[in-house]
């Protein structure tokens, strides 16, 4: 049976920060799997809402333990370097939590992309174009890692509550002082590329306000799909 927790997968780097942040600011009972600790900054650690668990991706019993805390899972996982990491390592995680989402009875979750994943759905972009095409040709490991993720999702976890939300770029802080602007940095779009509304940036602190907003109310249209979620066009910063 599922617990009751909010597990993040890829909270030490600065979007995660900013969701660990959010889902505090929101009262959520949160559980944090980490491989590096000492990157989630000491005033979120003394937050009683949130337990961290140091873990390797590839430890499967560390995986299964922690998701058999949690009722909903946010993945912000993406290599963080240019060069230097392996792209099977994501990939063997994905199936490492999908495994474990089953045995415990966890449905539902929340997975990070890039606008490298293309979807049917999706309507042509000049921008998205160029974006692409600068990863594939500069990063290919990375493009090659975004877009393998986006297929397992699709064929292996069939029987899950998925959603692949897709995003382009993220700036800002993950500081609480940046964080706490960011997250009043206008609308969201969540659609498809190119359609009307759509932009191809978000402040972090918005993006995490979106997803802790999916975490409330389920995104349930989202189902199975890859949305592509950007600033809305033409928002105004919250009041």
């Amino acid at each position: 049976m599922a617990g009751s927790k909010v597990l993040v997968f890829g909270g030490t780097g600065p979007a995660g920060n900013c969701l660990l942040r959010e889902l505090l600011h929101r009262n959520h009972q949160t559980l944090a799997y980490a491989r590096n600790t000492a990157k989630i900054p000491n005033d979120l650690k003394e937050n009683p809402l949130l337990e961290v668990v140091q873990g390797e991706l590839g430890d499967a019993d560390a995986v299964a333990a922690a998701t058999f805390q949690a009722r909903v899972i946010i993945s912000l996982l993406g290599p963080n370097t240019i060069r230097g990491f392996e792209p099977s390592t994501y990939t063997d995680f994905y199936r490492v939590l999908f495994g474990a989402m089953r045995q415990h009875g966890v449905k539902r979750i929340f997975a990070m992309g890039t606008l490298s994943i293309a979807d049917p759905d999706d309507v042509f972009s000049l921008k998205r174009l160029f974006i692409v095409g600068l990863v594939r040709t500069v990063v290919n490991p990375a493009y090659q890692l975004i877009t393998a993720v986006g297929r397992l999702f699709v064929d292996e976890a069939h029987d899950l509550d998925w959603t692949v939300y897709r995003i382009a770029g993220i700036p800002g802080g993950s500081d609480e002082a940046s964080w706490k602007q960011d997250r009043e940095d206008g609308e969201t779009f969540e659609g498809y590329v190119g359609q009307q509304g759509w932009t191809a940036s978000q402040k972090r602190g918005a993006l995490t306000r979106w997803l802790v907003d999916a975490v409330e109310d389920g995104k349930t249209r989202w189902i199975r799909k890859m949305p592509a979620i950007s600033r809305l066009a033409g928002s105004v910063e919250h009041a």
